[in-house]
């Protein structure tokens, strides 16, 4: 062979190990991406155990309080001094005159009303919240994209400010994600990054703006989304998903 035909020789050969190279990468991608979705289902059921738990502690609580008050208000009826009983009136006399009262009638013993711990439309509300996040993340467990990417919408539409809120602006842009509408899942996960820029979802939510960049051919916006990712959560998850797509950028370059 001609140094020319072993030169196109190798040059296919690195061409069909570049392309093996990042279909390795795609598909160490997605079992990350199902990884963490197996984490956040862990999350949630956590964070729903963490939740019950409260409620049976404010019940527990509550019931001890009124159980107390009843029983301070038993002792004290049977404490509470008899009444004296009324003498026999007297046969008067037509010319004799009625005295007058010396004293005012006791007043009767009444019952203080219970309290009511918490606000019971609050306390309604947060049961309200947590099912229609719980019906909307059941969706995305289920494969249902679309159902479950207008269910987390309704969802924040109704609870913008709730506890379940950065949560599901993540899962929303997922299910947008995961059907490939990068756009509208930048848009969610930079909201995320923008309104609570420390919560634990925000290394996730920083990775998946660069990989909608990523997606969407920007592949500069892409490299340094990532190349912040590595920089800002060395170690973690997401950085290593980073550093890998970074490479996957960079091999496309060179072809």
């Amino acid at each position: 062979m001609s140094t020319a035909d072993r030169l196109t020789a190798l040059e296919q050969q690195l061409t069909a190990m570049r392309s093996g190279n990042l279909d390795l990468l795609n598909q160490v991608g997605e079992l990350k991406t199902e990884v963490q979705a197996l984490r956040a289902q862990i999350e949630e059921l956590q964070q729903q155990l963490e939740l019950e738990k409260q409620s049976g502690r404010n019940q527990a609580l509550d019931f001890d309080d009124r159980l107390n008050r009843l029983e301070k208000a038993a002792a004290q009826s049977v404490s509470a001094p008899s009444l004296p009983s009324m003498p026999a009136t007297p046969t008067a006399s037509p010319n004799a005159t009625i005295p007058a009262p010396t004293g005012a009638a006791a007043p009767a013993v009444q019952e203080a009303s219970p309290r009511v711990y918490g606000d019971a439309s609050t306390l309604g509300k947060g049961m309200d919240e947590r099912g229609a996040y719980s019906a909307a993340f059941d969706a995305l467990k289920a494969g249902r994209y679309a159902e479950s990417a207008r269910a987390f919408q309704t969802f924040l539409d109704s609870y913008p400010s709730g506890v379940f809120a950065p949560n599901a602006m993540y899962w929303l842009g997922e299910s947008y994600y995961v059907t490939q509408n990068y756009a509208l899942a930048l848009e969610q996960f930079q909201a995320l990054l923008n309104q609570y820029p420390t919560h634990d979802k925000a290394a996730g939510a920083l990775l998946k703006v660069g990989l909608c960049q990523y997606g969407l051919r920007q592949l500069d916006a892409a490299e340094a989304t990532l190349s912040r990712v590595v920089a800002r959560y060395p170690g973690t998850e997401a950085a290593r998903t980073a550093d890998d797509r970074l490479r996957a950028i960079q091999l496309s370059r060179v072809r």
